[in-house]
């Protein structure tokens, strides 16, 4: 019988199409169709039960190998981003203004690899759920998947997740207990005033000036009203106002995110920022709305359980040896809703290194792309993480 490395070198060929084709052909959040559509082919052809449909767009594929009743769950997401890509290989997007900029599509190329190998090598004790996940980017997908119904349906022990990490090196891996990624949340304020003539600002309350304020003031919520030692940030992210040159507006609308690493951090940043919001625009004499979350649910932390994450790091020290697995990595300020399948669930979040970032190969940008040399790196580790937790 062939080894994982003999098969998935046989088979990274075909993960480099996989994962080109779904470079090429990008969807956003809930919008998955044919991407569900081709991850769900694949899964068929390599003999597994196939379920479509959860969260809109979402796939979950189950292998049962012996007559052990344990269960895990092994997540890979599929959404693009709303980003003009900028690359000129032959496999750029063909979707304009779509992009895989964030790595989903190796994510799910790296685990049809593991998938096809375990399909046909049971050298395990147990059952494994593949679940393919929709709209990780802002949108929820995960909590929707669990809302109708995932781990009702289709019931795990545990539950794994792995993200590719630009300037980790290649093939190499990170993984540590307690927080991965930060809590996310979103607000809205929309700053109105009264419009007026350019030339007559004295007539009017400028709303424009006010949220000039106010985007500056935000920033001592960090430098000034939390304490240095804990990690947050706030980032105004969007600024929509007035639509001609000689016209102040009517009112001013600003987003903005801020994330942190606990939720005693995440309440205080909730308050400062509404109390700051109020304060400053009625000092102006304008009215101020805000709103959090107006979209989407915020994320919580990503929390790795020690347990998990203690044998996570051991798997991913087999594959990648003792000096390429970093066990004390900073955790990112980014954010993952793979966070909700860990509140319901023990498990780990991995990171496996994606190599440099040179040429703006970073994450959401319109120059990065996924490194097909790792697919197999990435397989390997699902195949093995499987065989592990599931041993005969």
């Amino acid at each position: 019988m062939n080894t994982p490395k003999d098969f998935l070198t046989s088979l990274i060929n075909d993960m480099c199409q996989w994962r080109q084709h779904l470079h090429q052909h990008p969807e956003t959040a809930f919008e998955e169709i044919k991407t569900a559509q081709f991850i769900s082919d694949k899964l068929k052809s390599f003999g597994l039960d196939v379920h479509q449909g959860l969260g809109g767009t979402g796939v979950v594929a189950s292998i049962t190998a012996g007559d052990s009743h344990a269960t895990i769950g092994l997540r890979a997401d599929m959404d693009a981003l709303p980003i003009q890509e900028l690359n000129s290989f032959h496999y750029k997007s063909t979707h304009s203004g779509k992009m895989h900029a964030c790595g989903h599509d190796g994510h799910s190329a790296m685990l049809l690899g593991a998938a096809c190998y375990l399909s046909q090598h049971r050298n395990f004790n147990g059952t494994v759920r593949f679940i393919f996940q929709p709209a990780e980017e802002g949108r929820a997908g995960a909590l929707r998947m669990i809302e109708e119904g995932l781990f009702k349906q289709f019931p795990v022990d545990s539950i794994y997740g792995m993200h590719n990490f630009p300037d980790l090196p290649e093939g190499h891996f990170a993984v540590k207990a307690g927080a991965m990624m930060a809590a996310f949340n979103c607000f809205k304020i929309t700053v109105t005033g009264q419009a007026t003539h350019a030339a007559m600002p004295h007539l009017g309350k400028d709303p424009i000036v006010v949220a000039a304020q106010l985007i500056t003031a935000l920033q001592t919520i960090i430098s000034r009203a939390t304490d240095p030692a804990e990690a947050a940030v706030i980032s105004i992210t969007q600024v929509h106002a007035g639509n001609t040159w000689n016209a102040i507006p009517e009112s001013v609308e600003l987003k903005g995110t801020f994330r942190c690493f606990s939720p005693a951090i995440e309440q205080h940043l909730q308050n400062a920022i509404t109390h700051l919001t109020s304060s400053l625009c009625e000092s102006f004499g304008v009215q101020a709305t805000l709103e959090f979350n107006p979209e989407n649910p915020g994320y919580p932390v990503t929390w790795n359980n020690e347990e998990a994450a203690h044998l996570c790091a051991q798997v991913a020290t087999t594959i990648a040896g003792e000096n390429g697995v970093d066990l004390t990595p900073e955790p990112s300020l980014g954010a993952e809703d793979f966070a909700f399948m860990l509140k319901e669930k023990p498990g780990c979040y991995i990171w496996i290194g994606n190599g440099p970032s040179t040429g703006s190969c970073l994450l959401h940008n319109p120059h990065y792309d996924f490194n097909d040399a790792i697919l197999p790196v990435g397989a390997a580790y699902w195949i093995k993480l499987t065989e592990t937790l599931l041993a005969p």
